[in-house]
């Protein structure tokens, strides 16, 4: 990153702190939305019981910021999530944990020795933005945890998004020939994690994707179809875990007699046929061939973004992206129908690229030329790539606005259900002869 001088210095490690601030509010206030008796609940089989993550955050920032002295037994235990697989789920009991008070104190304690940590020997700017997008990422996905909690083992604290509907029809863009720039210059001012860099250019041929998203009311055709029952549809790895956990629809979805239902954060609703639907990338991926398409590459997405609102606040107007109007609703925990994200329309006319939800990609997880892990957090990226992990854009309703930026990676391994990711399709690449 490009060094500030001493009064820029002063300006953004307090902008950092009071971030840091806000984002441990927004934690905290997630947690309250358990009732204490669920949460040593385990709603995703592949993840953490709740109550760990209370204790993670706080060891994730003393780990990162301490700059001597061995661990605690608690900083160990609390100090590493989960990546989902499809097999070896863990099995730790609830009485394999300590109690809620126990865990409470250790995050007070913890969370008072990093301020005094950082009052007193400071800390650079990057591991507080490590802090802050570490905790923000975890906001995100504690949210789609709870969102597969029972209703009754958690408190209401917001209204189900309510938009108005907009006819639209589905549609396709053409994109023109030319360059997608990703990831960000060595030499940047802005925070971005290892596997953001370096920039690197990367000449696109011209293609045609989906203007929007695909929504609920598009993927139960296929899935009326018989497009789970279809073999051609499903790559070989993607059909053996179809067939082994019994995977039948999205996970969001849920079947009461003929009708389809929507498991939104605090509510079963009717299925909203025109919201994104949110699946697996093996899903979008049969979708795609379904429809006789493919998800687009991470190189094509970014070339269909050029010009769409990605949230930078801290930074300067970028030629790839125009600056935000408003962030997101921090209690949205739902999306809203694909035609109502005006703001984030590229210059091609393609619209809803950040903020309502992830998008699949068909590219890998991998580094760009020029990487480097970070020496502080060497593990952040280089363990997954390993060509099971794809690569998501975009960003969901619960994304930090901070993280609606254009270099930001996700990843996932492909049988994952549970991110609020949806995705849209590429037509195929044509063939001359």
């Amino acid at each position: 990153m490009k060094p500030l001088n001493d009064k820029t210095h002063d300006n953004t490690h307090q902008m950092l702190l009071s971030r840091l601030e806000a984002a441990r509010a927004e934690t905290d206030a997630l947690f309250a939305t358990v009732n204490p008796e669920a949460l040593y609940d385990r709603p995703i089989s592949e993840r953490h019981r709740i109550a760990f993550y209370i204790g993670h955050l706080e060891a994730f920032d003393w780990n990162l910021l301490r700059a001597s002295g061995a661990a605690t037994e608690p900083d160990r235990l609390f100090a590493f999530g989960i990546d989902p697989t499809d097999g070896d789920l863990p099995t730790d009991l609830p009485q394999d944990w300590p109690r809620l008070p126990v865990i409470h104190a250790y995050r007070d304690r913890t969370r008072q020795a990093v301020d005094e940590l950082i009052h007193t020997e400071g800390s650079s700017e990057e591991k507080l933005n490590v802090a802050i997008e570490h905790r923000l990422m975890h906001a995100e996905t504690l949210s789609y945890i709870l969102h597969q909690l029972p209703f009754d083992r958690k408190r209401r604290s917001a209204a189900r998004n309510a938009s108005a509907h907009r006819p639209f029809a589905p549609a396709s863009v053409s994109v023109p020939a030319g360059d997608a720039i990703l990831g960000l210059p060595r030499e940047s001012s802005d925070f971005g994690w290892d596997n953001e860099f370096d920039e690197n250019v990367v000449a696109v041929p011209g293609f045609t994707i989906d203007k929007y998203k695909v929504t609920n009311a598009q993927y139960l055709r296929f899935l009326r179809e018989g497009g789970y029952r279809e073999r051609s549809l499903w790559a070989a790895a993607d059909r053996e875990w179809r067939t082994t956990h019994d995977i039948s629809h999205p996970v969001f979805w849920l079947r009461r007699g003929d009708a389809w239902f929507y498991r939104s954060m605090f509510d079963e609703i009717p299925l909203p046929p025109d919201w994104p639907v949110y699946v697996s990338h093996a899903e979008a991926s049969a979708y795609a061939r379904w429809a006789g398409k493919v998800l687009p590459t991470e190189a094509q997405w970014q070339r269909a973004a050029r010009g769409a609102v990605g949230r930078t606040p801290t930074s300067a107007p970028d030629p790839q992206v125009r600056l935000p109007t408003h962030d997101p609703n921090p209690e949205a925990f739902d999306p809203v129908a694909v035609n109502e994200s005006p703001q984030a329309r590229g210059n091609f006319g393609v619209e809803g690229m950040f903020g309502n939800g992830w998008e699949w990609t068909s590219t890998a997880f991998a580094p760009f030329p020029g990487f480097q892990p970070m020496p502080f957090y060497p593990g952040y990226s280089e363990p997954f790539f390993d060509g099971n992990h794809y690569v998501l854009k975009g960003g969901s309703p619960r994304t930090a606005s901070v993280m609606l930026r254009p270099s930001f990676r996700n990843w996932f391994q492909p049988h994952y259900q549970y991110v609020y990711a949806g995705f849209r399709c590429a037509e195929r690449e044509r063939i001359e002869t």
